[in-house]
């Protein structure tokens, strides 16, 4: 098992190819991403490498984030995030990771914050049908309608399908295909489109539910 990416969405184009077909990919970018910390078997009970991307500005941290990057001896980052791996020792602190720990065809899961869209109703969260357009509907034909029950056990259940806030969540998409990588510039080209809005951080690995191959 080998550690993942923190990357930036950049946004989606579409490439053709040389029998003209379209294919429509979302291009990451992935920016001074390296090793900050590592965790052992021995020390911490379990095995990974803490990344770290973007450089950021000490005046931005916090005073004990500042000891922290310090301590370790390498530029302060904007981002970090934890990756399991098989053997941490394989990946010293300071080390660069680049998009050239994938290549193109294999495939990866992206998790990303997806974009958030406020308070939505029914039908536009859940996808509900609506009620009828006539026949007795008065002004509530895009309600959910009924929630709850009779008298027994008479209340609405947890977890029900209602209106509320929608997007802005934690969101994985698996088993996405690694179209193309350019290392001279950073960057990913992923098949499909990735959660999350332009200029947000995505976090990639390899997929850990792909089919086997035959």
């Amino acid at each position: 098992m080998k550690t993942g990416l923190i990357a930036e969405k950049i946004g989606m184009t579409q490439i053709f190819t040389d029998e003209g077909i379209q294919i429509p990919v979302t291009v990451l970018k992935v920016d001074n991403c390296s090793v900050v910390a590592t965790r052992t078997e021995e020390k911490n009970g379990y095995t990974a490498v803490v990344l770290g991307s973007k450089v950021a500005k000490p005046q931005s941290l916090s005073k004990a984030m500042r000891g922290y990057f310090a301590k370790a001896e390498v530029d302060p980052k904007t981002h970090l995030h934890e990756f399991r791996v098989s053997d941490a020792s394989a990946m010293p602190i300071g080390q660069v990771v680049g998009p050239d720990i994938f290549a193109a065809g294999q495939l990866v899961d992206v998790t990303g914050t997806s974009i958030g869209k406020g308070f939505a109703g029914a039908m536009k969260r859940h996808n509900f049908g609506g009620l009828r357009a006539s026949h007795g509907v008065s002004i509530s034909h895009r309600s959910h309608g009924s929630t709850g029950n009779r008298q027994d056990p008479g209340k609405v259940f947890k977890n029900k399908k209602m209106a509320g806030h929608m997007g802005s969540r934690r969101v994985t998409k698996m088993n996405l295909k690694v179209h193309d990588i350019d290392t001279s510039r950073g960057l990913i080209y992923i098949k499909g489109s990735v959660p999350g809005a332009k200029g947000s951080i995505v976090y990639v690995r390899d997929a850990v539910k792909a089919p086997a191959k035959a």
